[in-house]
């Protein structure tokens, strides 16, 4: 490489961190903002212009969502739901997953193109659907309620999919001279082989049910039933709304997810590169 095109390419990779950081800014701008403006007294959140940081620190908002509200039983309801969403999406995705991938049934390709095509069908299109099944079922404020509409995952089951497509032939065809049955299969064979990959599934899937808002929010009207998420939409008070409040309990929500993300993300990093990698 010559003087001059390196000179060229530290140009350019100067003006790509620039912009990289400068969107990095822009991006945690807010998430600074809310964690700032949770912990100044509500006079100074309510003022005209803009401070970076509190005169006052205070952490009465959080006492008073903690203290206050019911978000200990929020906090309990999201984590009924969200390990329950996952440990059922991500068992059923993988059987599916494998079965579509390894065996050979009458309907195999037109099931696969029907959860190619229920991938692209967005979750607010089947809300009514979803609500009526539900309140006939006489779900309603139910955990089971909750999770039944979040069940549905097809973007899990391609992943699955496409991860047994590439695991060599050989180890299937070494075990069925073994004379094992395919549940063996699964779970001695190719499940020891893609632990990195359903953990990087269970983790991404425990977040979204986490986040999830707007069929929470519908199905369930009882605030003891509550998922953290609907929940703090109820931190407010009788004179008015109160802004450090709604902050400070809108990071309390967010605040495992957050944890999650930062704890596992490594690993959830090397069960992409892992997936990649495999040569089929």
């Amino acid at each position: 490489m010559t003087a001059l095109a390196a000179q060229r390419w530290n140009f350019w990779g100067g003006v790509l961190t620039v912009v990289t950081i400068v969107c990095a800014v822009l991006w945690a701008f807010p998430l600074y903002w809310a964690v700032v403006s949770s912990i100044k007294p509500e006079h100074e959140v309510v003022r005209p212009y803009i401070e970076l940081w509190p005169e006052t620190l205070t952490f009465e908002h959080y006492i008073h969502a903690i203290t206050a509200t019911q978000i200990g039983t929020w906090y309990i309801n999201s984590i009924a739901v969200g390990v329950g969403v996952t440990v059922i999406c991500v068992f059923t995705s993988m059987l599916s997953g494998y079965a579509i991938s390894q065996l050979r049934f009458p309907g195999r390709t037109a099931l696969w193109w029907l959860i190619l095509a229920s991938f692209m069908v967005p979750g607010q299109a089947l809300i009514i659907n979803h609500f009526v099944l539900v309140a006939d079922l006489g779900l309603i404020n139910t955990w089971a309620g909750i999770m039944l509409p979040q069940l549905i995952h097809p973007v899990l089951i391609i992943v699955y999919k496409q991860f047994f497509d590439q695991v060599p032939r050989d180890f299937r065809e070494a075990a069925v001279m073994d004379n094992a049955s395919e549940f063996t299969i699964l779970f001695k064979v190719y499940l020891p082989m893609n632990w990195g990959v359903t953990t990087a599934l269970s983790i991404v899937c425990f977040i979204w049910t986490w986040n999830a808002f707007l069929w929470p929010f519908l199905s369930v009207t009882r605030t003891e039933m509550m998922t953290v998420t609907v929940g703090i939409t109820q931190v407010n008070d009788a004179f008015g709304i109160y802004y450090a409040r709604e902050l400070s309990a809108a990071v309390l929500a967010g605040l495992p997810v957050a944890l999650a993300y930062l704890l596992f993300q490594r690993k959830v990093t090397e069960a992409i590169t892992l997936s990649a990698g495999i040569k089929g």
